[in-house]
């Protein structure tokens, strides 16, 4: 619980208080009317309940001075999540009120947990000062509404926010089937009102799951029949923050309307041509945005589309076995991207992200970004001037996206003064003739804000500012006359009220005693319990008149600080209210210029993300990949960029190892791999290295190998590794049988596929029957690139009948009993598993290790004469072509056929029943 024991600025007592005073302007010290405690509903509870019914779907955080307040249920809810005291707060309907809260300075903190939790939040704030519902007497309660709704997908707070990954919203819209096709269109908008991003797409219900796992969204909003619809309802439920939404939102025959009154244009080709169903995706969107920032409009960039197979198409099973973005137990740390993530600025890390989450497949466009990593590992020196300038460049997108939404605070002016200027530096820096596309167009882009506003910024805003603009302070002294001269008489005031309160300490004789003050009682003497009774007693009282009783403080004021608070109150508030009309008039420049801004802000993620890359190039000895539209694959020196600086870190080396599926006739077909080799000798690690080269190389990156050729693969597969989903009621096995069934079902010949142990979950037989059926699918209808690691030994004597199938091991070592893991890849296939010696190696007991060679000689004696050692030579290879014959037509069985369908059960009898059975009997005998 957060004691802080502070008065409500409208009126009330001790907001953790049971007996706190009614919520009306004059301080109330007297005790509850108990009388009609039961029936009496007070103006602040009816106001509640008021405000609380219009939002019945979120918690309420209803504010009262310096706390965020929350009743009834929502404060149950909120008291079990945030582990904070339940208490309570006068009768309702008879029964108490429960009642728990939390301090406005911590309020981003407890939303950021609520948030996580799945809970939706609205923030009520108190909409004017509560001298001016004193002034209109009697019972006024200070008006109040409802500011924002805070959801998962509408976060804008740097602190709820990870600076490094992109929050988005995404509306998920069905079509219906095409004329062509039986297959359902989706279409799923997806935007970040913290960057302004806004992208579409529309694709089929597989590449649905893959472009949602791609984007990773905070908050998933569809419709109320979508969400309830069996077909699409447990792949909905399986995201983490699913928001239903009525048939309003996701009116088709209005989206465009709404789109464009969004962006005020006039019709939606200004933006590119779009389908019916992509346009009903971005207009739910917002629609979604406009309703939870009341009315606000953030700074979105006008929807671009996506088209489809623009980039690498990655499931998300094949993203988590990969660990891209984070491993297996959900970290960053031990990913692919914290691996390469050398950016110094926060949108270049969220940029670094995207790419490496969507690589691109067009050679031309992969060939401009590896230009710009080229370019900076030349410049090794201007790189590190680069880098040392944007390393000064604030977040500027979403400190942009708080300002529009009136969310911002003098922090906020001052990231976007900072970011101009270093755009303006960098493009000083950056002037030179030669430059790579990719980084002349950024350099144009940084020069588009005027250099007027980074200017007007510098000169208004002080060196040290506060956090929010209600704290005054922010403007430099010297900008604006009118303000320093109330300032002067505000701070000599201060002085004055330091001078009183030693004063009234002589004269008193309480050390203790302090001169303090709030928005409620203004400036108030201060003194502990226990030196009350002597203000309270003459000749003091003469002086000082009782104003509150706390729980260990009492309070009073006197006629002199009364009228020095008159003065003071003056200066200050006019001081204040100077600097919130500087604040609203650079925020409304920055405003204006909102385009250029955002512009500039990409322009610097861009720049980083080539330095960046360029940087981890040169340091982990990367090199640039060359990438065509052709099928090849041949990886030479190839390494794994997470597993070589986890090895470099403990001293160690990484050992590299080459890869080629190129074809090798004129086929045009990429090669499989059967890949062999003990547990623990590094297959895994071989399979997950030469598909993240892949990633790396379309993402725009260099890649560790020593050389690289990569035909752009359009889809990317990888079964590895053994996990269970309990959930769904999903074994291992059954996991491992439909990742691979996607493989089977998807891949295409340019596709790489990735296949670590298939079969291996389930009895011998079955298992090396799935995996050799698996291998020639693949080898025959997939016709892919693809790596296939597995134990099964026999699979190794397919190379000898399948044309582009071929096998490697990695090396071991036997010496006197051990087994030396050596991390080679070379052609050829392993003679065994080296099973035993691995488990000797992990610590099984000595007798165990002893009986399971024993038992091993045994078993390997029987299967020297097993039939199964025939299979390779006896079985037909995979034919899916030949249609299995058609059954000859049996006479007899069209006629019992013929009667049976002629008969109706519900209206026979037993007996006739009985004799329609003989009946069908003979017939069936002809």
């Amino acid at each position: 619980m957060d004691a802080l024991h502070k008065p409500a600025p409208d009126g009330t007592a001790d907001p953790r208080a049971e007996t706190r005073a009614p919520d009306t302007c004059a301080p109330d010290t007297r005790a509850p009317d108990t009388r009609a405690a039961d029936t009496r509903v007070t103006p602040m509870m009816e106001q509640y309940i008021e405000i609380k019914a219009a939002n019945p779907d979120c918690l309420l955080f209803y504010r009262m001075g310096d706390f965020y307040e929350m009743f009834f249920a929502d404060a149950e809810t909120a008291s079990r999540a945030l582990g904070i005291v339940l208490t309570k707060r006068g009768k309702h309907q008879g029964a108490d009120i429960p009642m728990c809260g939390v301090p406005i300075e911590r309020a981003d903190e407890y939303l950021h947990r609520l948030i996580a939790l799945g809970h939706r939040v609205a923030v009520c704030e108190q909409m004017e000062d509560p001298a001016e519902a004193k002034k209109r007497g009697g019972k006024s309660v200070v008006r109040r509404d409802v500011v924002r709704l805070v959801t998962p997908g509408t976060l804008t707070e740097d602190s709820l926010l990870d600076s490094r990954r992109n929050n988005f919203l995404a509306a998920i819209v069905r079509g219906k089937p095409s004329s062509e096709s039986d297959d359902t269109r989706f279409a799923l908008a997806c935007l970040d009102i913290s960057t302004g991003e806004f992208r579409l797409t529309e694709c089929d219900r597989v590449r649905l799951a893959s472009e949602i796992a791609r984007v990773e969204p905070g908050e998933v909003i569809v419709s109320d029949a979508l969400w309830e619809d069996p077909e699409v309802a447990p792949f909905l439920r399986s995201l983490p923050a699913v928001t239903p939404l009525g048939r309003d939102v996701f009116d088709g025959a209005s989206a465009e309307r709404r789109l464009t009154s969004y962006f005020a244009v006039a019709t939606s080709e200004a933006f590119g041509t779009f389908s019916r169903l992509e346009l009903t995706a971005a207009a739910a969107c917002v629609t979604y945005v406009e309703r939870t920032q009341l009315g606000k409009r953030p700074p979105l960039s006008p929807p671009s589309r996506e088209a489809l197979g623009a980039t690498l198409s990655i499931d998300a099973a094949t993203r988590a076995n990969l660990e891209l973005m984070k491993t297996l137990g959900g970290e960053r740390r031990g990913s692919l991207v914290a691996a390469i993530d050398r950016t110094v600025t926060a949108a270049g890390s969220r940029l670094l992200a995207q790419r490496i989450a969507a690589p691109l497949t067009d050679p031309a466009a992969i060939a401009r970004r590896l230009d710009a990593v080229e370019f900076f590992t030349r410049e090794s020196i201007l790189r590190g001037v680069v880098r040392e300038k944007l390393a000064a460049a604030p977040d500027l997108a979403r400190s942009l996206a708080r300002i529009v939404l009136a969310r911002g605070g003098p922090r906020d002016l001052a990231a976007i003064r900072d970011g101009l200027a270093a755009a303006g530096d960098l493009a000083a820096r950056l002037s030179a003739d030669g430059l790579p596309d990719e980084i002349t167009s950024a350099t144009h882009d940084l020069r588009a804000p005027d250099p007027a506003l980074a200017e007007t910024l510098g000169a208004a805003l002080a060196d040290a500012l506060p956090l929010q603009k209600r704290d005054g302070g922010f403007v430099r002294s010297g900008y604006e006359p009118a303000l320093d001269e109330a300032r002067a008489l505000r701070d000599e005031s201060r002085r004055v009220i330091a001078a009183l309160q030693a004063r009234y300490a002589d004269e008193t004789g309480i050390r203790a005693l302090k001169i303090r003050h709030n928005n409620v009682l203004g400036y108030f003497v201060e003194v502990t319990a226990q030196h009350a009774e002597r203000l309270m007693t003459p000749p003091l009282n003469a002086t000082f008149i009782h104003r509150q009783t706390l729980a260990g403080q009492v309070r009073f004021t006197s006629t002199e600080l009364g009228a020095l608070e008159a003065k003071i109150a003056s200066a200050a508030d006019r001081a204040l209210g100077l600097e919130l009309e500087i604040f609203d008039r650079l925020a409304a420049a920055v405003v204006a210029a909102a385009d250029a801004v955002k512009a500039a802000a990409q322009a610097l993620a861009v720049i980083d993300v080539a330095a960046a890359l360029a940087a981890v190039a040169t340091e982990c000895r990367f090199v640039r990949p060359e990438v065509d539209d052709g099928v090849g694959f041949c990886i030479a020196g190839g390494r794994h960029p997470v597993v070589e600086q986890a090895i470099a870190a403990e001293g160690g080396s990484f050992v590299a190892n080459d890869c080629d599926l190129s074809p090798t006739s004129d086929t045009g077909r990429g090669r499989i791999a059967v890949v062999t080799g003990p547990n623990m000798a590094g297959k895994s690690t071989y399979l997950r290295q030469n598909a993240l080269i892949v990633v790396l190389a379309q993402a725009g990156s260099f890649v560790p190998a020593t050389r690289a050729k990569i035909g752009v693969v359009d889809r990317l597969f990888s079964r590895v590794g053994a996990a269970d989903d309990l959930a769904r009621g999903r074994s291992t096995f059954m996991v491992e049988m439909v990742e691979t069934a996607a493989i089977l079902n998807q891949a295409s010949d340019r596709s790489l596929v990735i296949l670590d142990e298939i079969g291996r979950g389930t009895a011998t037989y079955d298992g090396l029957s799935i995996a050799w059926a698996a291998v020639e699918h693949l080898h025959d209808r997939n016709r892919c690139r693809a790596l296939f690691a597995t134990h099964f030994h026999e699979l190794t004597a397919l190379a000898n009948k399948l044309d582009r199938l071929f096998n490697i091991t990695v090396r071991v070592k036997e010496w006197h009993g051990d087994v030396v893991f050596l991390h080679e890849v070379v052609a050829g296939a392993a003679d065994r598993s080296y099973g035993i010696q691995v488990a000797k190696l992990a610590g099984l007991p000595p007798a165990v290790i002893e009986r399971a060679k024993h038992v091993l000689g045994a078993l390997e004696a029987e299967d020297r004469t097993s039939p199964a050692r025939k299979l390779v030579d006896d079985l037909p290879l995979f034919a899916p072509r030949v249609a299995p014959p058609k059954p000859a037509v049996d006479p007899h069985a069209e006629a019992v056929m013929k009667r049976l369908s002629e008969l109706d059960p519900d209206d026979m009898s037993p007996r006739e029943a009985l004799e329609a059975l003989y009946a069908l009997k003979q017939a069936a005998r002809g």
